[in-house]
C-alpha cells in the first residue's frame, strides 16, 4: 500500500529528498505523497526511506491504497524501466 504524511507534518524537508520515485512534493499546506509513485521503496531499499528519516513520525500506511507485495514490485519495474537500475 501507498504511504501517507499526516496534518503533524512540521515541512522539515527531510523525506523529500529520500524518495527514490520522487513521489514526495509540497501540497497546499504540508508534504503529500503520490500514491501511484509510491512503492514503499520496494525494489530500492528494504523499508520506506520517508519513515526512517521522518522525526515526528507523521508518515503511514495509506488505507485507501491497498497494494500487495507483487503489485508494489509491479509498480516499482513500470517506475523504472527507461532508468539504468538494475531489476
Amino acid at each position: 500500500m501507498a504511504l501517507y504524511i499526516d496534518h503533524e507534518c512540521i515541512n522539515c524537508d527531510v523525506c523529500e529528498p529520500q524518495c527514490p520515485n520522487e513521489a514526495i512534493y509540497m501540497g497546499p499546506e504540508v508534504y503529500v505523497i503520490d500514491p501511484s509513485k509510491c512503492t514503499e521503496c520496494k525494489g530500492h531499499h528494504d523499508e520506506p526511506q520517508c519513515q526512517v528519516i521522518c522525526p515526528i513520525d507523521c508518515i503511514h500506511p495509506d488505507p485507501e491504497w491497498r497494494e500487495s507485495e507483487e503489485e508494489l514490485m509491479e509498480k516499482f519495474r513500470r517506475l523504472t524501466a527507461n532508468s539504468k537500475l538494475p531489476i
